[in-house]
């Protein structure tokens, strides 16, 4: 199942396809490796380039649906659970809380424990004061409050493991960078897909006995390139903003039906405020405006009033890949968020299955409805297994857990290992084992890959410095011996930026000159400026902030 090079391109044989890098994609191929099946990876970038990394990571407790669907809110409970138990490294069990301020429905809050029951969800009605006594953020219009069992997850960590133990278990591959073109379909089967390196050119066909779509937003463009079209989908934006510092220890939800800025989520040092909705048809355009900041911190200080005084370094956007019924308004608030697996055998292909809807909480179970499909149409009997199988870590995987390179670095304090990223603590003994080991290592990482494996740049200088102190480091090591690159900090510090702009009011503001002395004055990245890089209204603080 090695690669073969055959004219200019390369031809690979395995048993599995699969498209998509997300959890999804990530959790069938370990779901298939644990069953002994070997696996084949691609995603058209890298991994969590779509939705699973574009998320506020918010493992569900099944409140948010509580009240429109409960099958889903159940289906969050029992995943979130069994994630729990077979991951504890990437999840913080932190708790959550619902809350209903002045003004809100009380008959919506007043029913939210009934709810709750009916999807088997753990609720317990608390009083303002005692909720305000677990968060002093909240406001003092707090008027009804519940706890739920809501935690965090890093999707980030929890892809990596995934991949890499498909790689320990089966020596399954994964392939970043490689977009799918075509597929070669004859006799009702897909017999190859036709690829190719977004960076080199070059052709890639994959030769495998069964494809797996789990393309996520792309899972549409996936299925149709494969002459199928029962796969409906709603593209929904949403975007979130992310805090210098973290403002509660627990998931805090607005106890109404769902809105912009109604959830604010710890995510280890710092805390997400989310998150918008907005239909959309272009899947290449998608990025964070100050008009979706201004209404996030709007909705959000009604909740917890200090967000108006809360420095924000980053906002980012994804898009939900919602399942589509026929005759339902497209309308991203009310779509399902259940999943589908589709096996297109009524479409005449007997060896392509489409796995799309879901969430980050329900992915294992999505790959373990997958992986069912595609071992029976193998012939393998081997049952799923990830229900209990603990995921395993790895010294290049531990990166992405805030506060773990600080920790690991003082505990060593060897000579050399040097700090590269002060605002997360991230030394060169972590780059070393990202670009020797992590999985999708490549003979040259650039810096969003290891942006994607670590915390370099999530800090609050957004990369100012340590594109700066990596990219010397990988010269140093030889990983970069030419203008590329020069090219790759470009590309780090020009996708950064289109997260600082919307939220670059305040005190952001001298950070965001200094990142421009640095990188246009002394480094002339301006000169190699990404023409796709929006500067919408940079200097407008959202409304309700107070300017400097």
């Amino acid at each position: 199942m090695d690669a073969q090079t055959a004219g200019h391109g390369q031809v690979f044989e395995t048993e599995v396809l699969i498209i998509g890098g997300g959890a999804t994609g990530t959790g069938v191929m370990r779901d298939l490796a644990l069953r002994g099946i070997h696996c084949l990876l691609i995603d058209r970038r890298d991994l969590n380039a779509g939705a699973s990394g574009g998320n506020h990571g918010l493992l569900h407790s099944g409140g948010r649906y509580a009240a429109a669907d409960a099958d889903t809110a159940a289906e969050c409970r029992r995943e979130g659970d069994i994630l729990k138990a077979v991951a504890p490294e990437c999840i913080d069990a932190c708790g959550g809380l619902f809350v209903a301020v002045e003004g809100d429905d009380p008959e919506f809050a007043a029913r939210f424990p009934e709810h709750c029951r009916a999807a088997g969800i753990e609720c317990k009605a608390i009083t303002p004061a005692e909720a305000r006594a677990l968060e002093p953020c909240l406001s003092e219009k707090v008027v009804a409050a519940y706890t739920v069992p809501d935690a965090t997850v890093d999707p980030f960590r929890i892809t990596l493991e995934n991949v890499n133990h498909a790689r320990e278990l089966t020596q399954s591959i994964f392939l970043s960078h490689t977009e799918l073109e075509r597929f070669v379909v004859a006799g009702g089967s897909i017999r190859s897909a036709i690829c190719r390196d977004s960076r080199s050119g070059e052709t890639i066909s994959i030769h495998a006995r069964q494809v797996v779509n789990a393309a996520g937003a792309w899972a549409m463009r996936v299925a149709r390139l494969a002459g199928c079209s029962g796969v409906k989908l709603l593209y929904s934006k949403g975007t979130l903003i992310i805090s210098n510092a973290r403002i509660g220890a627990r998931v805090i939800n607005r106890l109404r039906a769902p809105g912009d800025g109604d959830i604010l989520v710890p995510g280890g040092t710092v805390s997400l405020l989310g998150t918008t909705s907005q239909t959309v048809d272009n899947l290449d355009d998608i990025h964070p405006t100050v008009a979706e900041v201004d209404r996030l911190v709007a909705e959000g200080i009604a909740m917890v009033p200090e967000i108006a005084h809360t420095r924000f370094i980053r906002a980012f956007s994804g898009v939900r890949p919602l399942l589509l019924a026929a005759g339902a308004a497209a309308d991203g608030r009310k779509a399902s968020r259940g999943f589908s697996l589709f096996d297109h055998e009524s479409e005449g292909l007997a060896n392509f299955a489409t796995v799309a809807g879901g969430k980050l909480t329900t992915f294992r179970l999505m790959a373990e409805k997958t992986g069912d499909l595609v071992a029976r149409r193998l012939g393998n009997k081997q049952p799923c297994k990830t229900e209990t199988t603990p995921l395993p870590s790895g010294d290049a995987i531990r990166w992405t857990e805030p506060g773990f390179a600080p920790r690991y670095w003082a505990a060593r304090r060897e000579p050399g290992d040097l700090i590269l990223c002060e605002c997360e603590m991230v030394p060169t003994s972590a780059i070393d084992a990202i670009v020797d080991n992590a999985p999708g290592a490549q003979s040259q990482m650039s810096l969003n890959a290891i942006a994607v494996r670590s915390r370099v740049g999530k800090g609050s200088c957004q990369g100012a410095f340590c594109s700066l102190r990596v990219s010397s480091h990988l010269y140093d090591r030889q990983v970069y011996d030419s203008p590329e690159g020069l090219r790759n900090t470009r590309d780090f510090v020009a996708q950064r930026f289109k997260g600082v702009a919307p939220v670059a009011w305040g005190e952001h503001l001298p950070q965001l000159e200094l990142a421009e002395a640095l990188h246009c004055s002394l480094l002339g990245l301006d000169h190699l400026a990404d023409d796709r890089v929006v500067d919408d209204g940079a200097q407008q603080a959202p409304t309700g902030v107070q300017k400097p």
